[in-house]
């Protein structure tokens, strides 16, 4: 009787240790129910029966081929260690040689006799200028009637393609797969019945037979549908539990006072804000006053004002006899929004100091790099409730840093944050405080339903007034160096008119030692490395920019340095800054108007988006130069001419999210751990994950513990173990 592995056996029982532990390193299975959701990533097929004489058009293609054997001998090798059967086939008109080794060579010799016919099935190659087969799959054909019909068959049947490595080929792991597919029968289904029948999916065990062994295109249909539906609900599910679970928190109930802070800051304001902000905003507010946390996506286009509205929202936390923290990613981001919400709030940003407003309060910054005194001063600051807000890095996480009262957290570019610190920010408050999580990379509608499918979503998509548009053109320097040369005359005009630019690169340039094998590959090949700051600045000053103030600014300056230039560059005393994307987010210098982005090609569609929201901050209108030295017919120009065509962020988000498909969303980019999507694809299966939401919404308010649901409990413990509950809870 067949061993049929136990869905939870470690595969070294099942293929032995030395397949089980690749398995393992490389592909991150251990059991046999991680090798069943091993699914193939495409189907070879087998095919219309290929002439002989037509396979020289075929090189590295899967062919299936009848034809007769004409001669097969074994030829030895090292001494006579070795073996290799040349089997040499005809259909006729051509002829063609097969070839086994090692040990493979036994079964083929004594069934691949002289005169023997059979259908030979593999991926054309090439040996010493003759094309041949290697290691194929074959047929043996009898002689009777149903020859045909035989033929057919084989020549029909899928051949899974699996997501393999060096060490195992995909036909290896296709035979892996073989030794537990008897394990499909003990899965159990995690889809109520209800729902399943409803919409009209096969039972998991046939979607698991039919994935790896389709006979048709439709059983491959069956499976994916079927499967794609696993994957979305249990996700699904995994996150309106997370909702519910927030929602039966306490939390202090925070309303805007009647003629205090707020009141006083919104009526110094100098302008009307946007219908978008005043929406989100009582959206906010409302989330605040209840006595459970608010879990709030806020996400907006570029300057679309998302910092005010989280400062108004902060300030009414003030109101109440709170405080406010807002987690910036960098250094850089911090001390810019420090320097920007103290200049908004002007008088009121000094409260309990000479000169500041009686209804004010403090606004402190607190980074790594801060002296000892300013750093002592901010935490007592912090802990007797002297300053409302404090604005920081992860310096905030740190054990010394205690509240009076917590009652509001502000994530800036979530996506940049682990689970843990933004949890250990908001275990700094006596009960659970209120979150508000901003990010100016917009997300399509199902990335936001299954990466941050347990907060409620607030979308700000409409500029403030007085933003200008920014013209953006891609400057092909390969191909027309003069485009380069006009782009440097055109930084030139704009700072002969008063502004500053921009210049972007994907390098700093002082890496001390580079790979030596790396660099002489690059020299060898195409491929040089990519443009650095230092570089480009060093030319720009003695080139093209000669004359003009030229600074540079990247992650490993000093922090001091890196304040004091960006301090000048906002007070508008140096007038170029070369810089990585240190400056992607959060950086506001509305005088600067043109940005020139170097290898252009090397940033991903959102990045250069983020950056370009740069320019384009005050009444003149921005420029953005995408430099490239790719040729006009590659993906990455097609990229850059989307991002050239469009403004519209989230048409942008699509496009890179189809370009890169769901591997950095919701894989090792950000969770730090293997994405549980195989099957579901979050751009193309919006429909699926939409439905699945409501289902699980459902289920989960009608067994919020899932006990009359145990499959459904087992594949939530199954998918989400320990560190992907962590990630859902917004890693």
């Amino acid at each position: 009787m067949e061993h049929v592995p136990a869905l939870d056996e470690d595969l070294k029982k099942t293929l032995g240790p030395a397949t089980a532990k690749v398995l393992a390193e490389q592909l991150g299975l251990h059991t046999a129910l991680d090798l069943l959701h091993h699914y193939p990533r495409k189907y070879a097929e087998r095919g219309e029966l290929t002439a002989l004489t037509e396979l020289a058009d075929q090189l590295d293609e899967h062919v299936t081929v009848v034809a007769q054997v004409a001669d097969a001998r074994i030829l030895t090798f090292n001494g006579g260690r070795g073996k290799r059967l040349e089997v040499t086939i005809t259909d006729g008109n051509g002829r063609l040689q097969l070839v086994f080794f090692g040990a493979g060579v036994h079964k083929p010799h004594k069934e691949l006799l002289p005169g023997t016919r059979a259908m030979f099935a593999g991926k054309v190659g090439m040996f010493n200028r003759k094309l041949q087969l290697s290691h194929p799959a074959y047929e043996p054909l009898g002689a009777d009637a149903s020859d045909q019909d035989a033929a057919t068959a084989f020549a029909g049947r899928l051949i899974p393609i699996y997501p393999a490595c060096a060490k195992l080929e995909s036909w290896k792991i296709a035979k892996c797969v073989d030794a537990v597919l008897p394990s499909a029968r003990e899965t159990v289904d995690p889809l109520p019945p209800a729902l399943r029948e409803g919409r009209g999916l096969v039972p998991l065990t046939e979607a698991l037979l039919k994935i790896h062994r389709p006979a048709t295109k439709a059983d491959v249909e069956d499976a994916r549908q079927r499967l794609k539906w696993d994957e979305a609900f249990v996700l699904q599910v995994a996150l309106a539990r997370r909702r519910r679970a927030d929602s039966q928190l306490p939390a202090v109930p925070r309303r805007p006072v009647p003629g205090g802070l707020l009141d006083a800051f919104d009526a110094k304001l100098p302008f009307t804000l946007t219908e978008g902000q005043q929406t989100v905003s009582k959206e906010i507010f409302d989330d605040l006053a209840t006595e459970h946390p608010m879990h709030r996506l806020l996400q907006g286009e570029v300057g679309s004002g998302k910092t005010m509205v989280a400062l108004r929202a902060m300030l009414a936390v003030v109101d109440c006899g709170g405080q406010a923290a807002m987690l910036a990613p960098t250094e850089v981001l911090a001390q810019q929004h420090h320097r920007s919400i103290t200049e908004m709030m002007g008088e009121l940003a000094e409260g309990g100091m000479l000169g500041g407003s009686d209804q004010g309060t403090k606004v402190v910054l607190l980074t790594g790099s801060m002296g000892m005194p300013a750093r002592r001063k901010a935490l007592l600051d912090l802990v007797t409730g002297e300053a409302g807000i404090v604005i920081g890095t992860h310096a905030l996480i740190e054990d010394k840093v205690q509240f009076h009262d917590l009652g509001l957290v502000v994530v800036d570019e979530q996506h940049r944050f682990g689970v843990e610190q933004r949890d250990a920010l908001r275990s700094k408050g006596k009960q659970p405080p209120h979150l508000l999580v901003m990010t100016a990379t917009p997300i399509p509608r199902t990335v936001a339903m299954t990466v941050f499918g347990d907060l409620e979503t607030s979308v700000l998509d409409q500029l403030p007034a007085g933003r200008s548009p920014i013209a953006t053109h891609v400057v092909p320097a390969k191909d027309k160096p003069h485009f380069l040369a006009r782009a440097w005359e055109r930084v030139r005009e704009e700072v002969g008119k008063g502004h500053q630019a921009y210049v972007v690169c994907p390098r700093i340039g002082d890496e001390e030692t580079a790979d030596p094998k790396k660099k002489s590959a690059e020299a060898d090949g195409d491929k040089r490395p990519p443009l650095a700051v230092l570089e480009i600045a060093d030319e720009l000053r003695g080139g093209a920019l000669a004359g003009l103030s030229v600074e540079v600014l990247h992650g490993r300056m000093d922090p001091a340095d890196k304040d004091e230039v960006m301090r000048r560059f906002a007070a508008g005393e140096v007038k170029v800054l070369v810089a990585t994307t240190v400056i992607e987010v959060g950086v506001n210098v509305p005088n600067s108007t043109v940005m020139v982005i170097m290898d252009a090609d090397r940033f991903g569609v959102s990045q250069l988006h983020q950056l370009r929201g740069r320019v384009g901050r005050g009444s003149a209108p921005g420029l953005c130069l995408l430099v490239s030295e790719m040729h006009e017919a590659s993906p990455a120009r097609a990229r850059l001419a989307a991002v050239a065509a469009t403004l519209d962020g989230f048409e942008l988000s699509r496009i890179d999210l189809e370009q890169r498909r769901e591997g950095d969303v919701l894989g090792q980019a950000q969770s730090g751990v293997r994405s549980s999507l195989r099957m579901l694809a979050v751009i193309d299966d919006e429909e699926v994950i939409a439905q699945a939401r409501e289902e699980a919404t459902r289920v989960v308010a009608d067994d919020p513990e899932l006990e009359r649901l145990p499959g459904l409990k087992l594949a939530l413990d199954a998918l989400l173990d320990t560190e992907r509950e962590q990630y859902l809870e917004k890693g």
